[in-house]
């Protein structure tokens, strides 16, 4: 019989692929959520940046399948297929959650983020382009994710600040754990990902928001620094 972490990694991810076409289409919180209304909070990015699930959807299933297929007994893919499952796990209901509550949503989709990086930073040596990369792509996204859905829930329920202080509190948040995760972890596509939402960040606020444009300019210039600078002195995540 197959291992069972293999198996449960390619029914989540079936089920996680499969929730978007049996849920209520979700492209951000409803006015009727929130105290404050948030209708295209500076913090999230323009729309057509969620394009990437389309890539994160087709890759992590092209990993599971070859992950059942020719690893199903590999301990190293075992290692990080437990907390990729707990995210798998939390993931296919996220949208029928978002739909329902902006609060348990935003808690749902950290611990999304969580166990994702987790799964990263435990990421089999071999076979990058089947694990490392397609889970640094999910964990990169969900890390920008999670504090786009922080930012908007708590400017949304008007605390600390509002909208725009929590797009610089957003953007930073994020920064420091794609940074942190970067330095613990060989995956220039978790950064690249990251670096895309910020991409998308400055195309949604342009010169109408600018300082939230800058700053996510100067979160894509940090982080791309790390990454070439992590390429050039040929460093490698720590075993």
């Amino acid at each position: 019989m197959k291992n069972i972490r293999a198996t449960l990694t390619l029914l989540l991810t079936l089920t996680f692929v499969i929730s978007p076409a049996l849920t209520s289409p979700f492209s951000g919180f409803r006015a009727d959520q929130l105290p404050v209304p948030q209708i295209d909070p500076p913090v999230q990015p323009a729309g057509y940046a969620f394009a990437i699930w389309g890539l994160i959807y087709g890759w992590l299933v092209v990993s599971a399948i070859f992950g059942i297929w020719k690893r199903a007994d590999d301990p190293a893919w075992d290692a990080a297929r437990l907390p990729l499952v707990l995210s798998l796990a939390a993931g296919t209901p996220w949208l029928a959650v978002a739909n329902a509550s902006a609060v348990w949503a935003t808690i749902l989709i950290f611990v999304m983020a969580i166990t994702a990086i987790a799964a990263l930073l435990q990421a089999p040596a071999k076979d990058i382009w089947l694990f490392r990369v397609p889970v640094g792509i999910y964990a990169g996204w969900l890390t920008a994710a999670s504090f786009v859905s922080l930012g908007s829930t708590a400017a949304g329920f008007d605390l600390i600040t509002d909208a725009q202080g929590w797009a610089y509190l957003g953007i930073l948040g994020a920064l420091v754990v794609a940074v942190v995760v970067l330095q613990n972890c060989n995956s220039p596509e978790y950064g690249a990902t990251v670096i895309w939402a910020l991409v998308g960040i400055v195309v949604a606020n342009g010169l109408a928001m600018w300082t939230v444009s800058i700053l996510a300019l100067a979160g894509i210039l940090a982080l791309a620094t790390l990454i070439i600078a992590r390429r050039l002195s040929g460093q490698t995540a720590p075993s």
